[in-house]
């Protein structure tokens, strides 16, 4: 499992940072989540994902179903403006504010600005190359960012 994620935070039609890290290793580095949407909004649903990896012993299925439960159900998480990749060894979800949890069909999603240009790419590349994922992750998230004005080449990989 390959996760990846640029690093450019805008507000409104300004960039404010280059280098962000939207991409992180949670419980004890066994998963990986990636974010998009409203910074501190991503942060505290990595924080409420990590609480439920922990409740559940590490179950990222169950812990993404709760969370995702809770996050459409609490009149304060309603309100966040942020959706989330997580994955595990075994397993890829998205998850949203809408109570999604989605596991993708062919192990490739993608989520903001550049998530539908990275998505596409990723999976002309996986049918028509033989690189490899953190190669194929890479180039996705290049093309990516030639692209759409909201994405960057300044990209975060983390690899399971």
């Amino acid at each position: 499992m390959v996760v990846a994620g640029d690093g450019q935070v805008t507000l409104n039609s300004n960039v404010v940072k280059h280098h962000a890290r939207k991409v992180r290793r949670i419980y004890g580095d066994k998963i990986i989540v990636g974010f998009a949407g409203a910074t501190a909004d991503a942060l505290n649903l990595s924080e409420k994902l990590e609480k439920k990896l922990e409740r559940y012993n590490g179950n990222l299925t169950r812990s993404a179903v709760e969370l995702a439960r809770d996050w459409r159900a609490d009149k304060f998480l309603r309100r966040l403006e942020a959706i989330m990749i997580a994955v595990d060894a075994e397993s890829m979800y998205l998850l949203s504010g809408n109570g999604d949890v989605i596991e993708p069909d062919e192990g490739i999603i993608g989520i903001g600005s550049g998530g539908v240009a990275a998505q596409a790419v990723a999976t002309a590349l996986v049918k028509h190359s033989d690189l490899d994922a953190v190669d194929i992750v890479r180039e996705s998230m290049l093309i990516a960012a030639s692209l759409c004005i909201y994405t960057n080449d300044k990209v975060t990989i983390e690899e399971l």
